[in-house]
């Protein structure tokens, strides 16, 4: 079965470089995301390689583990590739493999957009995905990226 590719794009109330800051800050995510996020394992220098395991809350219904494998990182464009090695769908299908490239752009003072394409590959017997499918798999997403801006709103001297 041919690969489904999910692009969406969000606007966020700061700025690119705060926001990069601590999405590069793996076992801050606890923090930022409490209550989704209950503990971070990191196996890496945080470069290509690099496993992150976000250990997440049962009570946020999200699974119990998500782990992923980063693929490449470009502090420049602020763009980040990785690979999902284990996660609970939300859409009910089995994934065969699952990938996503975020990349975040400045659009004004203190402001950003955040841009996600996630690709994955359903098993055999899965079917297509259903638009309202895709919708949840990238709101996972952007739910997680919301905790975080939220956060930083919250908190403007922290990652300044």
């Amino acid at each position: 079965m041919a690969p489904v590719c999910i692009s969406d794009e969000r606007a966020v109330a700061v700025s690119a470089e705060r926001l990069w800051k601590v999405i590069l800050d793996a076992p801050a995510m606890a923090k930022v995301c409490a209550g989704l996020v209950d503990a971070v394992e990191v196996e890496g220098d945080g470069g290509p390689g690099t496993i992150n395991t976000l250990k997440l809350n049962p009570a946020a219904e999200a699974g119990s583990i998500y782990k992923t494998r980063l693929v490449a990182r470009d502090d420049a464009s602020h763009t980040l590739k990785s690979e999902v090695l284990e996660a609970q769908s939300k859409v009910g299908k089995k994934l065969k493999s699952h990938s996503l490239e975020s990349k975040l752009e400045a659009a004004g003072d203190g402001a950003c957009v955040a841009r996600l394409r996630v690709e994955c590959e359903l098993e055999e017997d899965g079917g297509a995905l259903s638009p309202e499918q895709e919708k949840a798999i990238a709101g996972g997403y952007f739910g997680m990226l919301g905790m975080i801006e939220a956060y930083l709103v919250a908190h403007p001297e922290e990652y300044a």
